[in-house]
């Protein structure tokens, strides 16, 4: 199983750092963020990665190198000078992702999720963890109903940024900038969208206040 971690964004909530580094290699305890995620797919069994590059792409590749020193092979998907957004640029790396269901990883969230192999139920093009609502998301994204992802009620819950996904859920996507949400949308409604609840530790590190506040909880 292969998995996939979003990198190639500008970071434009984390400026001034993310003038001179690129977001995933801003550090917390003196590890990168990427660090933290390449790991955790590793004990998962997950050593077949695939990351995408726009802003600052060489001096991603130029840190991680092929993957060895983590214990993973890195497959890079270059998206040029402009990030293609979060659907666009898993359509672009869906040749390197093959045709099996693969991990979705926010690179700019920290998460103690513990990943596995695994596969989709059948019909199901998406799975995606849920978890509780933070301060800036108040409202969540999407509910759960009996393991099924749909629309949000009063119980709505906070997508994490983690998933499995299948390409089937990119059919009919063509290569372009364009968001993830509008394809959820469309599983959702179709009921083809499955997910979870995790409690654990997770945080969406896209701000300076959002990194602190990691490195003091990691700290702690």
């Amino acid at each position: 199983m292969k998995a996939m971690i979003l990198a190639a964004g500008r970071g434009e909530r984390m400026r001034p750092l993310t003038d001179e580094i690129p977001k995933p290699l801003l550090r917390v305890n003196g590890v990168p963020l990427i660090e933290y995620h390449l790991r955790a797919l590793v004990r998962g069994g997950i050593r077949d990665i695939v990351i995408n590059l726009a802003w600052m792409g060489a001096r991603m590749r130029d840190f991680l190198g092929d993957g060895a020193k983590y214990g993973v092979k890195i497959t890079y998907s270059d998206e040029g000078a402009e990030a293609l957004e979060t659907g666009g640029g898993i359509v672009r790396a869906l040749p390197l992702l093959g045709d099996a269901s693969f991990w979705l990883v926010n690179g700019d969230v920290f998460c103690d999720y513990h990943y596995s192999l695994r596969s989709l139920a059948s019909g199901i093009v998406g799975h995606l963890v849920m978890v509780p609502n933070p301060s800036h998301n108040s409202g969540g994204d999407f509910s759960l109903e009996h393991g099924t992802v749909i629309r949000p009620l009063a119980n709505a819950l906070t997508y994490s940024g983690i998933a499995v996904l299948h390409p089937d859920l990119f059919a009919g996507s063509v290569d372009g900038k364009f968001p993830l949400a509008p394809l959820l949308n469309a599983a959702i409604d179709r009921g083809a969208l499955s997910g979870e609840f995790f409690a654990g530790r997770w945080l969406d590190v896209g701000t300076p206040e959002r990194l602190a506040e990691l490195e003091r909880v990691l700290s702690a």
